[in-house]
């Protein structure tokens, strides 16, 4: 069994990125029950107030912002792993049902009256973007100013291809050397060590040896709550696909998440959305255009050496950017 101290390997990316490195940082885990039975979980950097809340992506865990949370010290803020995701319970039924960032929203909205009720903003990549939407506008007291990682709602499906394909791999991996080698095959310009230490806090080792990711543990170790989540994900894409008043839902020319774009267009707060450059993001220059244009007051920040993980590629510079837009 390969060793792993969930809070022991921040010196890694303190060498990694040159960043000042006396002693470890203070971080706890908590857990917030968001409906009976059902909790997430979220890692609570510093001490004091939480200023700032975390969301990370599809597929990810909250220790996706390490480095970025590193760079901000001493700032107090929480880091939130989404429902099915890191050390949180399974989505609930609404989300499972196609209900998505918004219901995502509704659980995330528990964990930060809890844990962070006066932050000074929200910080959302991907589906932790999207959901960040979809939070000011269900809960707009809880977000005062948001940045959004390379994603916005409507963006082209073919440009996220390569994120479905990775997450649509195997859920489990006979040996650590075959998820690390998977992992580096579609992170080819990121550095061995920080995959190998990104899989130690995203994926976990079973008794017989294999690996599974965290995003699909609840699938694995418990096959019958999987089989139910496929019956109603399954009756959901049915239900949304069915014609209604002789006319088709299928909507070939259009983006993903595109209902909320109407979300969107009710944000009230400064809202600044970070794109990464590289071939390897997902937005283009026509997602940069609607953002500007539904986003009331929105300003852009362009990351040239990055792609879609921000966090990952550009840490300190996106910490250079939250920290002046999120004061």
């Amino acid at each position: 069994m390969i060793e792993y101290d969930e809070f022991g390997l921040f010196h890694e990316n303190a060498e990694e990125y040159g960043l000042p490195y006396d002693s470890p940082p203070v971080v706890r885990r908590e857990e917030v029950e968001v409906e009976p039975g059902r909790t997430l979980s979220a890692l609570v950097w510093g001490e004091g107030a939480p200023e700032l809340v975390f969301l990370h992506g599809g597929s990810q865990n909250a220790h996706t912002w390490d480095t970025v949370a590193m760079a901000l010290r001493p700032r107090p803020l929480i880091a939130i792993d989404l429902p099915g995701h890191g050390h949180s319970a399974r989505p609930g039924d609404e989300q499972i049902t196609g209900a998505g960032p918004r219901a995502a929203a509704t659980d995330v909205a528990e964990v930060v009256r809890a844990l962070a009720p006066d932050a000074h903003g929200v910080v959302g990549m991907s589906m932790g973007g999207l959901t960040a939407i979809a939070l000011a506008d269900q809960n707009p007291e809880l977000v005062r100013r948001m940045i959004l990682v390379d994603v916005f709602p409507g963006l082209k499906a073919e440009h996220a291809r390569h994120i479905g394909e990775f997450v649509s791999g195997p859920a489990t991996f006979p040996k650590f050397e075959d998820i690390l080698a998977r992992t580096m095959q579609f992170n080819p310009t990121r550095s061995e060590s920080s995959m190998r230490r990104g899989i130690l806090h995203n994926a976990v080792q079973l008794d017989d040896g294999s690996w599974v990711w965290r995003h699909s543990r609840w699938r694995v170790e418990n096959p019958e709550a999987a089989e139910q989540y496929e019956q109603l994900r399954a009756a959901a894409a049915e239900a949304q696909a069915a014609p209604t008043d002789g006319e088709s839902h299928d909507q070939p020319d259009g983006g993903l998440f595109d209902d909320l774009l109407d979300a969107a267009s009710r944000i009230q707060v400064p809202t600044l959305l970070a794109r990464g450059m590289r071939p390897d993001s997902v937005l283009r220059d026509n997602d940069e255009v609607a953002f500007l244009e539904t986003v009331p007051g929105g300003v852009v920040e362009r990351f040239e050496e990055a792609g879609h993980s921000i966090q990952g590629d550009m840490p300190i510079e996106l910490a250079a950017t939250i920290a002046r837009f999120i004061p």
